[in-house]
């Protein structure tokens, strides 16, 4: 759509903050104002809007505001019942990317140097240790490990659900996904362990445009959710 806006700017209102735009709020496809908890979200947000379209009479892009529509999605879709989502999310855990690992020797060790430590996070924190397998034949999780991973998914609010149901797909790991959501895990670290088959890959073979753009739309996924996370605690 064109821009039609000059000014966004982030206010504080009835059960928050809300973004407004020449003075006027942003409203989800609802209808609803958009309220967010937090100042530092807020003025996230609004220089999301600022940027957004380059200028009035720009043309803007719904992938330019990524804060906007998740904060969108955890309001209208998530908060009236999260069950669902919750269950969604859950559900990566019965085939985590961290228990799958390679035959060829040298890539196995990296998985291991690399996972071992968040699948002992996961058992030790989380109450939720994880089988590991070689190769890709699915490997049967034990029904306890499940039911922790999903209590631990379920405990957080509407916006890191949001978060998660970005980052978790992104890296194919609920366990990354968790460990970001905690704060003991970087995007940029948990980016780069969910792609060490890749770049195993493009040591031997070299790089591949198609593989390096999916890459790297994954790794700004991955980065503004955990924004998400952080910007809604701050």
């Amino acid at each position: 759509m064109k821009r039609f806006w000059d000014d966004a700017r982030a206010e504080a209102a009835e059960g928050g903050f809300a973004i407004l735009l020449d003075g006027r709020p942003v409203r989800l496809p609802s209808g609803a104002r958009l309220r967010v908890a937090t100042a530092p979200l807020a003025e996230a947000i609004a220089e999301e809007w600022r940027q957004a379209g380059g200028a009035k009479g720009g043309e803007m892009r719904p992938e330019q505001v990524p804060l906007t529509r998740l904060c969108g999605t955890a309001e209208e879709r998530i908060a009236p019942d999260p069950a669902a989502t919750v269950a969604a999310i859950a559900r990566y855990g019965e085939s985590d990317l961290l228990c799958y690992r390679a035959t060829e020797s040298k890539l196995a060790a990296r998985q291991a140097a690399g996972w071992d430590p968040w699948l002992s996070w996961s058992a030790q924190a989380l109450d939720a240790p994880l089988r590991v397998t070689t190769g890709i034949m699915p490997v049967a999780q034990t029904d306890q490990a499940l039911r922790a991973l999903a209590c631990a998914v379920e405990q957080h609010p509407p916006l890191v659900l949001a978060a998660l149901g970005v980052a978790v797909p992104a890296l194919g790991s609920l366990v990354l996904g968790l460990a970001i959501a905690a704060g003991h895990l970087s995007p940029e670290e948990a980016h780069r362990l969910a792609t060490l088959d890749e770049a195993f890959q493009e040591e031997i073979w070299g790089t591949d445009p198609e593989s390096t753009a999916r890459r790297e739309s994954a790794a700004a996924d991955v980065a503004i959710a955990a924004r998400l996370v952080t910007l809604s605690r701050a």
